[in-house]
Formats: structure tokens, sequence, C-alpha cells
């Protein structure tokens, strides 16, 4: 691939979807989300978190995994990092996964599983998802999510009331800021093709002696986006409802409209907004995240529609006559 664009003093607003800003918005606005923030942090601490991921993995360095170094060296400069470097470890599990975690000093954590699935340009697309965590501001949150998910609320004394609202509120901010992640990965790899591979090599596309074709995966994305009867739009809520992270393939069709609606070219021709410059206002986040939420209850609502019509047909036939085409059985009219 040819030298990246360092995309110089690049605000973290121009890859954040504009359901993350919002579903945030809408997090911190529940009741009690703030006094759970406070006992999280309280209880576990910046030490705690650091303390855990030091004492059990690796902290990649020049002297420690080099090659894996110099490489997120790389993501850092073409999404012109500025301030103290994150530290980047390395933890030895088989789950293929990697997050951004810690409170005043975030860190990136990289599951072996995740590395040894993926090639070295795939690893750039891996770290820069991180990196866009961090600079977007979400490890505080997601940090709090993965402690209270994994310990339970129970954990935490005095927040059985108020936990299930803020569980769900929590996760559905979380798929979203996937979403704006995935963004600065591709941003950060500046290849379509190897950012979107990735997502298929997650959902079970893997290297080796057999073919992958992200041309079918994308597919299968639409046919999952789509779907095909009313039915299908409840279950993908029940079975989104308690992850943290969307589908894989909802994440590559997530990316390839990006690319297609010219924002990721704009970008990578130099117009986004920079650091220190007006922020983005919340109003036209919620105005574009009422727009995307709109857009998905539309495509609902068409399946909805489209099986509506097909129950009526099927309806109207089962009482339409063999001979006449119409009508109450024997051709007379239905009782008024």
């Amino acid at each position: 691939m040819p030298d990246r664009i360092v995309l110089t003093q690049i605000s973290s607003t121009a890859w954040e979807h504009p359901a993350d800003r919002a579903a945030l918005q809408a997090l911190r606005a529940i009741p009690g989300f703030d006094e759970v923030v406070r006992k999280v942090m309280g209880l576990i601490g910046e030490r705690g978190v650091r303390l855990f991921f030091t004492a059990d993995a690796v902290r990649v360095s020049d002297r420690q995994r080099p090659k894996l170094n110099a490489l997120y060296s790389e993501v850092l400069e073409t999404l012109d990092h500025q301030g103290e470097r994150p530290e980047l470890f390395v933890s030895q599990t088989p789950f293929v996964n990697a997050m951004a975690v810690g409170f005043e000093r975030p860190f990136i954590v990289l599951n072996s599983g995740a590395l040894s699935l993926l090639d070295r340009e795939e690893r750039r697309v891996l770290i820069g998802h991180e990196l866009g965590h961090i600079m977007s501001g979400h490890a505080t949150y997601t940090t709090i999510a993965l402690i209270l998910l994994r310990a339970g609320f129970t954990a935490i004394p005095g927040l059985g009331l108020i936990a299930l609202p803020i569980q769900l509120a929590l996760l559905e901010w979380s798929r979203k800021a996937e979403l704006s992640a995935d963004r600065a990965g591709l941003l950060a790899s500046q290849d379509p093709t190897v950012t979107m591979g990735m997502y298929l090599k997650f959902a079970g596309g893997t290297s080796g002696d057999d073919e992958s074709s992200l041309d079918e995966f994308l597919i299968q994305a639409e046919e999952y986006e789509i779907g095909g009867h009313a039915i299908d739009g409840v279950l993908k809520v029940l079975n989104l409802l308690f992850r943290s992270h969307p589908f894989n393939t909802a994440r590559a069709a997530e990316l390839q409209h990006w690319q297609k609606s010219g924002a990721y070219d704009r970008i990578i021709g130099g117009d986004y907004p920079r650091r220190g410059s007006e922020e983005r206002p919340l109003g036209e986040d919620m105005a574009d995240a009422a727009s995307y939420y709109g857009e998905q209850s539309r495509r609902a609502a068409a399946s909805v529609n489209d099986v509506l019509n097909r129950a009526r047909d099927a309806f109207n036939s089962a009482f339409r006559g063999p001979s006449n085409g119409g009508g109450a059985p024997g051709g007379s009219a239905p009782p008024a």
C-alpha cells in the first residue's frame, strides 16, 4: 500500500458515529449513573486496572515485541496522537479481542488470540480501532462496563435497583462506540478492503489453505441488514440486547456505508475537523442519530409491511372461491 496520509491535528469527531455521542448523552441522563461511575472508580481505580495487566500481560516496548511496537508507532503517527503515549499490553488468551481501558491514563490490551489470527496490516486496523477509543474518550465508560458486566452489578453495593436500565444503556452505548472506533481503524489503515476483511476473519473467515471472499461476506451482511421477515427485526433486537459489540457483518456493512457516503474520502483528502476548532454541537449529533435510528426503523417497518401484505394475500387466497376468484364460497356475498 502507498504511504499513508498523516491526519494532522484530526479531531475524534471526524470518525465518531452520531449515535455514539447521542447514546452516551442518554446514558449520562439516567438517574443514578453518576453514582455508578463514582462507586466503580472508587472501588477499583486506575491503579487496580493497570496493576492487573502489569502482573499478567506483556508490556510492549522497543525491547519487548519491537515489531509490534514499531507498528503501534506508525498508527500513533497516522492518527496524529498527541500527549502521553498510551501503554500497549499483550495478554495471553485465545479469545479474539482487544480493549482500551483505564481512567486517567488509559492503555491498550491486545489478546494473543487476535494477534495470531491477523496479519500485520489487519493488526494495524485493530490498534487504530483501540487508539480511536482512547482519543474519543471511551476508555472510562468501557472500563466501567467491563467491570460491571463481568463482576455483576451486585458486586457494587447499592446498585441493585438501577442495575438493569444502566446495564442496557451501557451496552447500547458500547455498541455505537464500536462503530466509531471501527472508523478510526479504517483511517489508521487507509485500506477499506483490509479493514472490512478483518471483520470477515473475526466472523470465521480465517486464512490458511481455504479461501474467503469479502464480496460474499458483504452480500451476507446486506442480507442480514435487510432481513426477510418481521420476526427477524425482533430477533435482532433480542440477540443484541446483552452484547457489548455489534455483529461482525453489521460492522463491515456500516463501514461500507460510511465509505460510500463520501465521508472517508473527504477525510483522506484533508477535509476534516481539527483539534481546537469549534466542536460539533451535540444537537447535530442528536439530529444525525435520530436520522440513523429512523433509517433503521424504516427498514424494520418495510419488513413488517412486506410480511403483513403477504399475510393479507394468503388470507384472501384462503377464502377465495376456486372458480369465481372472489367472494365467499359458493359465490354469494358474505352476510353483513
